[in-house]
């Protein structure tokens, strides 16, 4: 088996409190303030298990948010439940739910902070499409 190689990702925001109620509600979680070298970081829920990667919004005079940047994608039990929550959020969509053969289904959104963001499933939900 082979092992993951990403360990952790930073999003960039330029407003803290705006992006993480964002997010918060576009994944129904709660997100942990913590100032890290001067920085501003609001940690997404994680495991210490080896085989995810642990991640966090970013604030920052290096941290420059932007949807040209590093494309991170969400693995998510319910893409059409979440692509949807992002949108009510105030979230943008930027690439529709489309299948992909032999996977399963991607989708993209531009976040409160201009960054664009990935889902990713195996499946639709209730649907299983």
């Amino acid at each position: 088996m082979m092992q993951a190689i990403v360990t952790h990702f930073e999003i960039p925001v330029s407003d803290m409190t705006r992006a993480r109620a964002f997010y918060e509600q576009v994944f129904n979680t709660t997100l942990e303030l913590q100032q890290v070298d001067g920085n501003e970081m609001a940690f997404f829920p994680s495991s210490q298990h080896p085989s995810g990667a642990s991640g966090a919004l970013a604030c920052g005079s290096s941290y420059l948010p932007g949807a040209a940047g590093v494309r991170v994608y969400f693995l998510v039990a319910d893409i059409d439940a979440v692509l949807a929550s992002a949108l009510a959020a105030g979230g943008e969509e930027n690439y529709p739910i489309t299948a992909v053969p032999d996977y399963g289904w991607v989708a993209e959104f531009i976040d409160s902070e201009g960054n664009c963001i990935a889902l990713s499933a195996y499946g639709r939900g209730e649907r299983n499409e």
